[in-house]
């Protein structure tokens, strides 16, 4: 098998991947000048399978107790400041109890979206929700050269390989977008658009029911609601 074979072949079983989607998140925070409590940070949040990214690390590069503290500290403080505009808006509890119904109804709430984005950003994951924005968007262009304009501004963001935003598409998808954002059409991305909102359905949604800023959330409202 070609290098190149190999490649593809690789590409395709990382498709709709979580381990996959954690690896991407791992190099992202890498390439920070912080890295080390960027991957602590991580490592936070996913004990279980980043562990062994952060310990084959060198022991220069593994964070400090100071650098941890203060992210722990900086991760909370920002957490709290989201959790607390979102309790001044006029979301309820009910409204915030139903985005655990569906990732469908979590994403048709205003206050829904801004909360799974700013976790995204927190796991350095939110090419997806961006791309599944960014299509929404596209599909209501009405003019043939703004498309051909937008499609091909999508490609180099999010399809092209080792792209700013690369999502985690299979080779086949990738190339099939290629070839069609030459003379694109409203519907040149559905197929990725579908497999990344699957991907956040399967992976990214049920951390998001599980985190800090969700489950804070619902316990201030909770607690609001008491009081009455």
């Amino acid at each position: 098998m070609t290098g190149s074979e190999t490649r593809t072949s690789e590409r395709t079983s990382c498709a709709d991947s979580s381990a996959c989607s954690h690896t991407r998140r791992v190099r992202r925070a890498l390439k920070r000048d912080d890295a080390p409590c960027l991957l602590w940070r991580t490592d936070m949040s996913h004990h279980q399978h980043v562990t062994g990214s952060v310990f084959l690390m060198s022991s220069q590069m593994r964070p400090s107790f100071s650098h941890i503290a203060c992210n722990i500290f900086v991760y909370s403080a920002c957490v709290m400041q989201f959790v607390f505009f979102l309790s001044l808006s006029r979301l309820t509890l009910e409204d915030t109890q139903q985005w655990s119904q569906s990732l469908e109804r979590l994403l048709d709430s205003k206050y829904g979206l801004a909360a799974f984005r700013n976790f995204l950003k927190s796991e350095y994951s939110d090419e997806n929700i961006e791309f599944w924005l960014t299509c929404e968007d596209y599909k209501k262009i009405k003019s043939s050269f703004r498309m051909a304009s937008k499609a091909k501004k999508i490609y180099e963001q999010f399809i092209k390989a080792e792209s700013p935003k690369e999502i985690n598409i299979d080779y086949h998808t990738r190339e099939q977008i290629k070839r069609s954002v030459k003379s694109p059409t409203l519907y040149c991305f559905d197929d990725a658009q579908k497999m990344v909102y699957g991907l956040m359905e399967r992976d990214s949604y049920p951390r998001f029911l599980r985190s800090d800023i969700y489950r804070t959330l619902l316990e201030n409202l909770s607690a609001d609601a008491t009081k009455g």
